[in-house]
């Protein structure tokens, strides 16, 4: 994997961002999603919101008052990256399967090749992010095997988020011993952030 030096400053206006005004979205107008560009982009931006949130929350809890200092180590650094495309990567297939489902079911939509589509175009517009080629390549073929397997009647209410939800407790750069102990609240975390996504895509949605 090519390796990329971040800073302080690479978090704050880049990923940072989207943690510190987490708080305001609500506060936002959110638009209707009308058409698959709408999808596409609601796929994408709600994908990273969830992801790093939830990363950067459970960072933050886990070290402390210290937390801004660890940004300044270049091997921190590398694995916060490394776990936020990692779980990004995982986050996307979860949300494209669950938004299709629920549009096969509640209206009867059939065109389910454009999940492949719309997964496969926004994994390369991260390249020009710095996603990293070999994650990109192996959600592709994660999200295939899903795909071919997919019950899509009801993949949208048997735990839609689940395989995400265990991407940031294996990836997020903590220690074992200190994520044994916060499993249970590592996985909640993400589903209530999931549980969010889920009834504003249900207002949204005009298919």
């Amino acid at each position: 994997m090519q390796k990329y030096k971040l800073s302080w400053r690479d978090i704050k206006f880049n990923d940072f961002k989207v943690y510190l005004f987490a708080l305001f979205k609500a506060f936002i107008p959110k638009k209707k999603i009308k058409n698959l560009d709408d999808l596409e982009h609601f796929i994408q931006t709600k994908s990273a919101w969830v992801t790093q949130v939830t990363l950067y929350s459970y960072l933050k809890t886990r070290m402390g008052t210290k937390y801004v200092l660890h940004f300044d180590n270049d091997v921190f650094m590398s694995s916060v990256n490394l776990a936020k495309w990692n779980i990004y990567s995982v986050a996307l297939q979860d949300l494209t399967f669950f938004t299709f489902s629920y549009l096969k079911v509640s209206s009867n939509y059939q065109n389910i090749d454009q999940a492949r589509e719309i997964f496969a175009k926004i994994l390369d517009d991260e390249i020009s992010n710095k996603m990293p080629l070999d994650i990109i390549d192996e959600a592709k073929k994660s999200f295939n095997e899903r795909f071919q397997s997919l019950d899509w009647e009801v993949y949208y209410k048997d735990l839609p988020f689940n395989p995400s939800a265990l991407s940031l407790y294996k990836w997020a750069p903590i220690a074992e011993e200190l994520k044994n102990l916060d499993r249970k609240i590592v996985l909640n975390s993400m589903i209530l952030k999931w549980d969010i996504i889920k009834g504003e895509f249900k207002d949204l949605i005009e298919f």
